[in-house]
């Protein structure tokens, strides 16, 4: 086996475990989310639960995404460097993170750059009311 079968054989396996990385934390994700949701349900109501659900699988989906699109990256950039396959990643890439960008919209409720920056630092939570009081 030559030096380069052994390199293309290797980012073949980095790329299955991004990949399953990908699956799994989609999987896992979703059934977290959902005994969360099962937990909150019974503390807070359904409605609470909905959202919580909502909210989690959605991260899950935002983060398995993210593990998906580094192993399409890897395979690109190192097995199948062809202009079809570049041509693929490109598409992927952006289905992709139009699907992240979209989720990330519903789960925010706002566009990024419409977002105000979370208040840091001890002095916010103590003007909110969230703080220790005196």
């Amino acid at each position: 086996m030559t030096s380069d079968e052994r390199f293309d054989r290797l980012m073949e396996l980095v790329v299955h475990g991004f990949e399953l990385a990908g699956v799994a934390v989609l999987v896992i994700g979703a059934l977290a989310a959902f005994v969360h949701a099962a937990l909150v349900a019974r503390r807070d109501g359904a409605a609470t639960a909905y959202e919580t659900a909502r909210r989690s699988v959605g991260r899950a989906i935002l983060l398995g995404l993210e593990l998906l699109i580094i192993a399409d990256i890897v395979l690109t950039i190192t097995v199948d460097a062809t202009l079809d396959s570049a041509l693929a990643l490109g598409l992927i890439v952006i289905v992709r993170t139009f699907l992240s960008f979209s989720l990330e919209v519903e789960l925010e409720g706002s566009l990024p750059w419409r977002r105000r920056p979370a208040p840091s630092g001890r002095g916010a939570a103590d003007a909110s009311g969230e703080g220790p009081s005196a």
